[in-house]
């Protein structure tokens, strides 16, 4: 019986944007990810067999185009420094929506994600999103069930270290983002590094060739401490006459900052147990496009 492409449609378009997102998990990049989900939409179409699952042969697929993206931007040495973020989205704007995947995409999570292997990264989201089974996942990455295990121990033990900035409840951010925001805007310090934990770590990410603005050039490295990033922003953040507004990014409530009507940066936080942990600072010009449009003058 030969198939028709509006079948195979019908069949992969319910599960494009769980596929989107599992790659933007993956790789921390949208733009990537959909690149994944069309070479694996290019491949479900071109098939020769018929699947009893559609979802975990397509999960499965996604997942192996990652990892295989994943090994070759190590070989090729695309990025330069090992703490570039994620890229921040409006769940909108990027097609993602929001239902099941507050918790799975804040930039908190994506972050750790990136901190771990391409093996223990689709282990942790195959077992723990997907709910597959370690037979399944074995079969995928090419480990024993037994490695399976152990990769996914060390995934666990890397995303609970952090797992308490997952569960802020959006008022509360909000809350302390516009308190952060006020208080960098009018130079409190003493403000500043009472909202901050006293091992809070700031990351700034101005893309491959950094970005300066009124002077002031990213961070080239995490700034650790609440004083020393209390100080930092302080001292930089009314320098810059740049437009600002309250967005949801990545779940959760974020500043974006805007030149003219361009997005030239984002704002987001981190937060746990009522102190900020994470302050990300994201000015890569090629990663701000799904941000969200400003809002427009009365």
């Amino acid at each position: 019986m030969t198939r028709s492409n509006e079948s195979d449609l019908a069949l992969f378009e319910p599960h494009r944007r769980a596929l989107v997102a599992h790659a933007y998990r993956m790789l921390g990049d949208l733009g990537r990810a959909e690149d994944m989900v069309q070479e694996a939409w290019l491949r479900w179409s071109g098939r020769e067999a018929e699947v009893a699952s559609p979802r975990a042969y397509l999960v499965t697929l996604v997942t192996r185009l990652c990892i295989n993206e994943l090994n070759s931007a190590k070989t090729r040495k695309e990025e330069s420094r090992g703490d570039r973020l994620p890229e921040p989205v409006d769940l909108d704007e990027g097609g993602l929506g929001r239902a099941e995947l507050m918790d799975q995409v804040s930039m908190a999570f994506l972050v750790v994600l990136q901190r771990l292997t391409p093996a223990e990264r689709a282990v942790l989201l195959l077992r723990e999103v997907f709910d597959f089974d370690y037979k399944e996942i074995a079969e995928l990455v090419g480990k024993s069930g037994a490695a399976c295990r152990k990769l996914l121990e060390r995934a666990r033990q890397n995303v609970s270290a952090e797992k308490r900035m997952f569960a802020t409840p959006p008022e509360t951010h909000r809350r302390m983002l516009e308190a952060f925001t006020q208080a960098a805007k009018s130079g409190d310090l003493d403000m500043l590094v009472s909202m901050l934990a006293e091992d809070a770590v700031m990351v700034t990410d101005g893309g491959p060739e950094g970005r300066r603005v009124e002077g002031i050039r990213n961070l080239h490295a995490p700034l650790q401490g609440a004083v020393n990033i209390a100080s930092f922003i302080a001292a930089t953040a009314g320098r810059a006459a740049l437009e600002t507004e309250l967005h949801e990014l990545n779940g959760r409530p974020a500043l974006v900052f805007y030149s003219g009507n361009a997005p030239f940066a984002a704002l987001l936080l981190g937060i746990a147990d009522g102190r900020i942990e994470r302050v990300f600072f994201h000015a890569d010009a090629g990663k701000l496009r799904f941000l969200g449009p400003r809002t427009p003058s009365a």
